[in-house]
């Protein structure tokens, strides 16, 4: 008897310490707090805020009317709501440490080309630029926004991101340091109508071939893609 009494006082006593364990549990890391001990998914590069700012873009790309700060906000925000319905954002880009994100857009900002009709030729402007101090300047060809045809806003931005191990590799060949640390950073936003890939503009290809100390990402050039440019922009002219 003695036995099968001490045999219920035992389960007695592991029920009641499994019921205080499941009541309170051993005090593990939040997923907020492990959430906020990784680096950050995505930041505004350096390189890109040349496009913050009241007629700050130039011949590759368009300015975007809207406070940095905010912009990146509503962009994390669309990155974690379509990843909470199971859908993946990141769509690859042409090449392996390149990224493209297709937000809509939730600006005012106009898109970055428009065709390039019979009234629209003689509105055309070329000129020689460089998107930094230390990078190569080439000719760009484009349609200033004030002597263009009226145009809505786009309907998306295409979020052109490099991966921080390139952004390093760049900066460096430019002996120039940043201090973010997010696993991805912006480089370019294409204002556009279109929700997916446009072609890379021939010159950028060209300067990308010559190499990262010369302003390009050092991917060689790929004559398929590069034709595939050249009769896009034939048809289209850069908004800037």
């Amino acid at each position: 008897m003695l036995q099968r009494q001490a045999q219920r006082l035992s389960a007695q006593l592991t029920s009641t310490s499994l019921s205080h364990l499941r009541r309170r549990p051993f005090p593990l890391s939040s997923p907020a707090r492990f959430m906020s001990e990784q680096p950050a998914f995505l930041c505004i590069d350096a390189f890109c805020l040349r496009q913050f700012g009241a007629g700050s873009g130039d011949a590759s790309s368009g300015t975007i009317e809207y406070d940095k700060d905010a912009f990146l906000a509503k962009c994390l925000e669309y990155v974690a709501t379509e990843r909470a319905a199971g859908r993946e954002v990141l769509v690859d880009g042409y090449a392996p440490f390149c990224k493209h994100i297709f937000v809509p857009n939730f600006t005012q900002t106009k898109p970055c080309y428009i065709e390039l009709t019979d009234d629209v030729k003689p509105l055309v402007e070329t000129s020689y630029a460089a998107r930094t101090e230390k990078e190569l300047p080439v000719l760009n060809r484009f349609v200033s926004l004030a002597r263009a045809p009226a145009v809505a806003p786009a309907k998306f931005l295409d979020l052109i991101l490099y991966s921080r191990e390139q952004i390093k590799v760049e900066n460096a060949a430019m002996g120039s340091e940043s201090p973010d640390t997010a696993e991805w950073g912006i480089v370019s936003i294409k204002a556009q109508d279109h929700g997916y890939e446009t072609p890379m503009q021939p010159i950028t290809m060209l300067r990308n071939a010559l190499g990262a100390d010369q302003g390009g990402s050092g991917i060689p050039l790929d004559r398929g893609l590069y034709t595939k440019s050249v009769e896009f922009w034939t048809k289209n002219i850069s908004l800037v």
